[in-house]
């Protein structure tokens, strides 16, 4: 039972060792959801994680009349979308608020009810993250959009049509906007620079299994041809890379031994690259990743994130942690999110010495495009972490601070642990497994 607790004591210096059972993907499993929207016929979706995000999205299926139901086996839904209907401002604003998830609602629901109504965007502050691609690729597809105080109402008189659809950049949002609304337009959807994350892979072969006919083709583009009905899918998610990532991060910098049960390589081999150059060790198991410290000093490291296949933009926050404690100068550029490292603060009174730079450092040589936003960070150690009161300012950083205050020194008070809960499952009991010494607050 998952101790649902806002607030825990953590005292630190103790490795975290043991087993953590990961399972489907926050990023693919709460689309799936949504996807079951476009089906005829009921749907089934294994392995889906218990977190707030699969909370809201579940909130939003129902008040739109979908019947969701868990079968006796863990972490299996029935999605039975039958009596698909609209839902009322108040029924959806009162869920949607806690997650960026509605604005995929959007296809689904023009092709099911002719209309949709998205409120006000929430989700972690960790950048501007615009909706400006998903709502042009919507009228792209015929819808039209109207913007008012309560929220964003779409309406598509016409039906929706297939199109041309070029991204700006490769945003996973947007790739995924545009399968979940092609698929049922009339004629065929090009869709150049979309993002080819495992993520996006999986609910491409969910669509195809409720038949959809996708091409994914060379150089970042996607053919869809719109078909007039879908039914149901069974589908298992893909396993939680950013969670594995996360944990992989917690034993090295506990100096620990973690074993990733549902762990995959191929999905983390460009992360499994840089933990090895940092100094981490790693078995490939077949049903798992045995992550740990092998002994000897941390090294540093050059990182930049980037779209899939580069080193994503997740997996920075808590290697940071671990680069405090390599011995040397390590840079990370961030190239994702122009806020991402808001999380550096609270680690700088613990004794990390990070400085970021918002601008970026143009002069340093680069393998990833620059971006205009972007920052990096330059992370110099080894340095003594102290405990410190955190209040969790997002996902990932929320995370970075728990690993942080687990290998420092002395008594760290976390608050705003909700935050976690949206990504990580049972994550307080996790920590209880791993032998991490707590106490929960409140």
């Amino acid at each position: 039972m998952e101790l649902r607790s806002d607030r825990i004591v953590i005292r630190g210096g103790n490795p975290l060792r043991g087993r953590v059972d990961v399972r489907g993907a926050k990023n693919l499993a709460t689309k799936a959801m949504v996807a079951a929207l476009l089906g005829e016929t009921p749907s089934v979706l294994r392995d889906v994680p218990d977190i707030s995000d699969v909370t809201v999205v579940r909130g939003l299926l129902q008040v739109h009349g979908v019947l969701v139901t868990e079968s006796e086996t863990p972490g299996e839904l029935l999605l039975d979308p039958s009596n698909v209907e609209t839902a009322h401002f108040a029924e959806i604003d009162a869920h949607a608020g806690s997650s960026r998830i509605p604005i995929l609602f959007c296809g689904p629901l023009l092709h099911r009810l002719g209309e949709a109504f998205i409120p006000d965007l929430g989700g972690c502050r960790i950048g501007d993250r615009p909706i400006d691609f998903h709502l042009d690729a919507l009228r792209a597809f015929g819808a039209i959009v109207d913007k008012n105080y309560e929220g964003i109402h779409l309406t598509a008189p016409n039906g929706l049509s297939g199109a041309d659809i070029h991204l700006p950049y490769p945003s996973v949002g947007a790739t995924e906007q545009v399968l979940l609304t092609a698929v049922r337009a009339r004629g065929t959807t090009e869709l150049r620079n979309a993002a080819i994350e495992p993520e996006i892979m999986d609910l491409i072969a969910i669509l195809q299994k409720m038949g959809a006919i996708i091409s994914v083709e060379p150089n970042r583009t996607i053919l869809i041809e719109g078909v007039d009905r879908l039914t149901g899918y069974t589908h298992r998610s893909l396993f939680d890379r950013n969670e594995a990532a996360s944990w992989a991060a917690a034993a090295l910098v506990t100096h620990g031994d973690i074993f990733v049960a549902g762990a995959r390589q191929s999905e983390l081999m460009t992360f499994l690259n840089v933990f090895r150059k940092v100094g981490g060790a790693f078995d490939i198991e077949e049903d798992g990743i045995r992550f740990y410290h092998p002994g000897g000093e941390l090294k540093p490291v050059t990182i930049e994130t980037d779209v899939h296949p580069g080193f994503m933009t997740d997996w920075q926050q808590p290697l940071v942690v671990v680069l405090t404690q390599a011995n040397g100068v390590s840079i990370v550029h961030e190239t994702v999110y122009e806020n991402r490292f808001g999380f550096t603060e609270a680690l700088n009174e613990m004794g990390a010495n990070i400085v970021v730079h918002p601008h970026g450092l143009p002069d340093h040589p680069r393998r990833v495009a620059r971006r205009d936003f972007e920052q990096a960070a330059v992370v110099t150690g080894p340095t003594r972490l102290h405990g410190a009161d955190i209040r969790v300012p997002d996902l990932r950083g929320g995370f970075s601070h728990v690993i942080a205050a687990l290998s420092a020194e002395g008594t760290s008070r976390i608050s705003n642990l909700d935050l976690i809960r949206r990504g990580y499952e049972h994550f307080v009991d996790k920590l209880a497994d791993l032998g991490a010494d707590f106490d929960v607050e409140g």
